[in-house]
């Protein structure tokens, strides 16, 4: 009996063991598969003109007598039963609407991408694109790919209209200054035609406790400022020069879109309200998305077009584990 209790003792202990090292490696092979494999992207459409005339109708029932109503009800049925029978080659104006709300990394551009694609390959000349866009602006390279995205449409010849409700600042604006028309709210930001670049230094506090920090490089300036070595002003002139020419390009492309601008005005890193940016010539016309997008529907069929990133099961099990390990 003790035999088989020192037995079972030392099988519980070497599955513990095994499972201590075994599991984590487990779990590293999973979440670096999960990563490595793609989304599934759906494109999800859903038609607005629907939607604001569930609302009309809505409002009418609550307004007009029953007669009324009902005949108003006829009436839009009839409307909308006639344009079910036109021919699917209609010549009929459609909007597309895609929204793009804008983190520092500029992420959202994965669906962007996918979205402009998908309306690209359905798209005629009558027809255009609504992009309303947020964003205060982030990354140089990653809101570059995203004004490339939108310039695919204008190279497609498809009209492409943007439309800021809040805010469209440095990156933001370099997507917004794109379009064919820029329409902005009153009091939306816009602008910040700068470039910016920020980095804290510990090589006092390191000094301060006798902690040394090596660097080994290749190249000149393959380093320049850093977090914990000593800088120089060799060092800060470069990382300056980095940043002028950063905004150098970012001139260049603004000039492009919009070569009415007076940049040496408009470049200076400052954003207006809309209000002064139209006078400034950064913006088009003052109007929201919500008036934009009705004006469109009395006149064309309007599209809602979305790109859903669908995770595999696999890489939600691994994301749920990292969060449980995280919270935990």
């Amino acid at each position: 009996m003790d035999f088989l209790f020192d037995y079972l003792l030392f099988a519980a202990k070497l599955a513990t063991i095994v499972a201590l090292i075994v599991l984590p490696a487990i779990i590293i092979v999973v979440v670096r598969n999960a990563r490595r494999q793609p989304d599934a992207v759906t494109i999800e459409v859903r038609k607005l003109n629907d939607s604001l005339l569930e609302k009309r109708i809505t409002l009418e029932a609550a307004l007009l007598s029953p007669s009324e109503f009902k005949k108003r009800l006829k009436a839009a049925k009839s409307a909308r039963k006639a344009r079910l029978r036109t021919p699917a080659a209609d010549s009929t104006p459609r909007s597309f609407v895609i929204n793009f709300n804008g983190d520092l990394r500029a992420t959202a551009v994965a669906s962007l991408r996918e979205e402009i694609t998908a309306v690209l390959a359905v798209a005629r000349p009558v027809d255009e694109i609504i992009v309303v866009l947020e964003s205060g602006g982030g990354t140089m390279h990653g809101y570059g790919l995203a004004a490339s995205q939108l310039r695919r449409v204008r190279d497609h010849g498809v009209r492409l209209c943007v439309v800021v409700d809040r805010i469209a600042a440095s990156g933001g604006y370099m997507m917004a200054c794109v379009a064919d028309e820029l329409v902005a709210a009153p009091f939306a930001i816009i602008g910040s035609i700068g470039v910016v670049a920020q980095l804290p230094n510990f090589n006092r506090l390191l000094k301060k406790h006798d902690i040394d920090f090596e660097q080994v490089t290749a190249g000149e300036f393959k380093r320049t400022l850093t977090l914990f070595g000593e800088n120089t002003d060799r060092d800060r002139e470069k990382f300056q020069a980095t940043i002028d020419d950063a905004h150098a390009l970012f001139k260049d492309f603004i000039a492009t879109q919009r070569p009415g601008l007076a940049l040496e005005r408009v470049a200076t890193g400052e954003w207006w309200f809309a209000t002064r940016a139209l006078e400034l010539g950064l913006v088009d016309r003052l109007a929201t998305s919500d008036a934009v997008i009705g004006a469109a529907a009395t006149e064309r069929e309007v599209y809602q077009v979305h790109a859903r990133r669908q995770r595999s099961v696999l890489a939600r099990l691994a994301g749920d584990g990292l969060a449980y390990l995280r919270n935990s």
